[in-house]
């Protein structure tokens, strides 16, 4: 998931430097959206993790 909100950042950034504003502008939404899901995710599996841990040892 990272790896695509780098890849629409990446396509924001050179379209914006190429003046597709509204590209670059939908491209950076989508974006910081997978950012931030990817971050949720990353969260919801820590506390998973050290949860289910507790309960194994």
């Amino acid at each position: 998931m990272l790896k695509w909100a780098l890849i629409f950042a990446v396509v924001a950034l050179i379209a914006g430097v190429l003046g597709f504003g509204g590209i670059a502008g939908a491209a950076a939404g989508i974006a910081k959206f997978l950012f931030v899901l990817a971050l949720i995710i990353f969260a919801v599996f820590v506390v998973l993790g050290v949860t289910i841990a507790k309960k194994v040892t």
